[in-house]
C-alpha cells in the first residue's frame, strides 16, 4: 500500500502554495525534512533558509513526523525566509539602490525632455531660446556622466556564479541604463538640431 500523503498550505511573504508533502521511501508518514524539501522547490527557499512556522511554533526537528505536530491535511504553515544567502542579499541591495539612483536620473531626463519640447512648440520666447537649449545640452551632458558612472559602479560588482538573482537583476539594470543613454543621444540630437534651426532663423533675420 502506498504511504499516504499530505496536502498543506504554505504562506510565504504575499505568496500561498498547496503542497502535497510526500512522505521518503519506506516510511509512513511524512516528516518535517519532507516538508522543507517541498517547500525548498515551490518557493526557491533553500533548506538552511527556511524557518517554518505551525500554530506559533518553529519546525527544527527535521526527523519529527508531521502528525506528531498536528499537522494534518489542509493545515497552513507559514515560511519565513529569502531566496539567497546573506551575502547575495547584500549584493542585491546595492543593485537595488543603484536602481533607485537610476529612476532618480530617468527623471531628470523626462523633465528635460518636457522643456525641450516646450521650445520645440514654441512656448518660450525666440530671445530665450538660445539660452535654454545652451542650458539643456549642458543638463542632458551631466544626465549621461551620471549614467556612466552607475555603469561603472556595477561593473566593480563581482557576483558569482550561484548568485542567479543579483546576476539577472545586474543585466536587467545594465539594459535600462543602455536604455536611457539611447534616449540622452536623442535628446542631444534633437538641441542641436533645434539649435541650428534658431541660428539659420536668425541668419535669414540679420539678412
Amino acid at each position: 500500500m502506498a504511504a499516504a500523503g499530505l496536502s498543506v498550505t504554505v504562506t510565504h511573504s504575499n505568496e500561498k502554495h498547496d503542497l502535497q508533502v510526500i512522505p521518503q521511501e519506506g516510511c509512513s508518514e511524512p516528516i518535517v525534512q519532507d516538508l522543507a524539501q517541498v517547500v525548498e522547490e515551490a518557493t526557491g527557499v533553500p533548506l538552511p533558509f527556511q524557518k517554518l512556522i505551525f500554530k506559533g511554533k518553529s519546525l527544527k526537528e527535521m526527523e519529527t513526523p508531521l502528525s506528531a505536530l498536528g499537522i494534518q491535511n489542509g493545515c497552513r504553515v507559514m515560511l519565513i525566509g529569502k531566496k539567497n544567502s546573506p551575502e547575495e542579499e547584500a549584493e542585491l541591495k546595492k543593485l537595488k539602490d543603484l536602481e533607485k539612483s537610476v529612476e532618480k536620473i530617468a527623471d531628470q531626463l523626462e523633465e528635460l525632455r518636457k522643456e525641450l519640447t516646450g521650445i520645440q512648440q514654441g512656448f518660450l520666447a525666440k530671445d530665450l531660446q538660445a539660452e535654454a537649449l545652451c542650458k539643456l545640452n549642458r543638463r542632458v551632458k551631466a544626465i549621461i556622466e551620471q549614467f556612466m558612472k552607475i555603469l561603472e559602479e556595477i561593473d566593480t560588482l563581482v557576483l558569482p556564479e550561484n548568485f542567479k538573482d543579483s546576476r539577472m537583476k545586474r543585466k536587467g539594470l545594465v539594459k535600462k541604463i543602455q536604455a536611457f543613454l539611447a534616449a540622452c543621444d536623442t535628446v542631444e540630437q534633437s538641441i542641436c538640431q533645434e539649435t541650428e534651426r534658431l541660428q539659420s532663423t536668425n541668419l535669414a533675420l540679420a539678412d
